[in-house]
């Protein structure tokens, strides 16, 4: 029986990268639904494209265009729960779930109650409720593997010794297209520069997450979760080559590292294929033509969100909840020209710290922080 896979934000890049690896594997995968946020144009060619029996759109006022668009043979679901209806009611083995931002989390909450594999593409959902994902994982059976190139690569360097016998993790960073400007020269940088990354392709938001180094940030609370870490045995190097991903210390001073071409279709068939390893369409890596890899410290001074990620992680509870919403919130007035670059740290910053801490949140209540958490950015923007 072929693997069936539904994916949450087929449109996007991760989504896109996702598809183009499903058709390689079209032996032993196939596509059973889709969904996305509001391109319906795009969600319907695709549905086309691998015969998917259902999509999902969020805005509803689209279903109409995209049921035309798809015929009567497609199973069309529209509105704001409409990812969730998707999971709830297309069988599948396996969920890759790549929604920007929190928008997902409902559906993802459900695929691992359902105890399917979920792909986790989008960090948001393991910065916001990671605290409810990993243990409901642990009684539904579900596997949740990670499409991060960063926490893939942690994923897979564990392999190599038991839990206990980790001293610490590393992440790496590419640092951005901001990686050797002045504090000065970022405080001015503009929506354009601040999309230019020199290494990977990613989405809008993905980007300007990386310039700020804010991804980087929730990727040290993604950790945290995902493998039962300490904020402490979280460390962060930039790598400017992004080739080693990420590497892992066990207590005898072995150093395992997860290295190759900076390609997110890589992680993503992992996710989808593991424990097997299979040909890719990504590039080999040539360690002697590359000839030198660099790694250096990131600059506090210059790059500050990557010590919020840090006191998130080590306050739990809705932190992680408050700082992801602040900044989506912040990154969206940036995109429209309403704040400055260095606006999108400091108003995030601003939420962190005056967020009222919660042990043990539940869902609602992390959702009412994320509103929460967006209001507030709104009002300091406007007092």
């Amino acid at each position: 029986m072929k693997n069936r896979v539904i994916i949450l934000g087929s449109t996007g890049s991760i989504g896109q990268a996702g598809l183009e690896v499903l058709g390689g594997l079209s032996s032993s995968c196939r596509v059973v639904g889709l969904a996305a946020q509001s391109r319906w144009e795009a969600l319907a060619e695709q549905a086309r494209y691998c015969r998917a029996g259902a999509v999902a759109i969020a805005d509803a006022g689209c279903a109409d265009d995209l049921q035309a668009a798809t015929g009567p043979e497609v199973r069309v679901l529209s509105g704001p729960d409409a990812l969730l209806e998707l999971v709830d009611s297309v069988e599948c083995d396996c969920v890759l779930a790549a929604v920007v931002g929190a928008a997902g989390l409902p559906a993802v909450l459900r695929a691992v109650e359902l105890g399917r594999r979920v792909a986790v593409a989008n960090k948001e959902v393991l910065v916001v409720a990671g605290s409810l994902i990993m243990p409901l994982a642990r009684r539904s059976g579900a596997e949740i593997l990670p499409v991060d190139s960063e926490h893939s690569a942690v994923f897979q360097a564990l392999h190599a010794g038991d839990r206990g016998e980790v001293k610490r993790v590393c992440l790496t960073a590419s640092g951005g297209p901001f990686r050797r400007w002045s504090a000065e020269r970022i405080a001015e940088a503009t929506l354009e520069e601040a999309l230019s990354h020199p290494t990977w392709e990613m989405g809008p938001k993905i980007t300007i997450d990386s310039a700020t180094m804010m991804n980087k940030a929730l990727e040290v609370i993604e950790a945290r979760w995902l493998f039962g870490l300490e904020p402490d045995q979280i460390d962060v190097v930039v790598h400017p080559e992004s080739i080693v991903h990420a590497w892992v210390e066990f207590a005898d001073g072995s150093v395992v590292a997860q290295m190759g071409m900076p390609d997110m279709r890589t992680p993503i068939q992992y996710a989808l294929t593991y424990p097997k390893r299979l040909p890719c369409p990504s590039k080999r890596l040539d360690l002697t033509a590359l000839g030198r890899l660099h790694f250096e410290r990131p600059d506090p001074d210059r790059f500050p969100a990557l010590e919020l990620g840090y006191e998130a992680a080590r306050a739990g509870g809705v932190a992680g909840a408050v700082l992801n919403a602040a900044n989506e919130s912040a990154v969206e007035l940036f995109r429209a020209g309403e704040i400055r670059f260095p606006e999108i740290v400091e108003l995030s910053g601003q939420a962190l710290a005056a967020h009222r801490p919660m042990a043990d949140p539940g869902l609602n209540d992390l959702l009412a922080a994320d509103r929460w958490a967006r209001d507030e950015v709104a009002r300091c923007t406007t007092c």
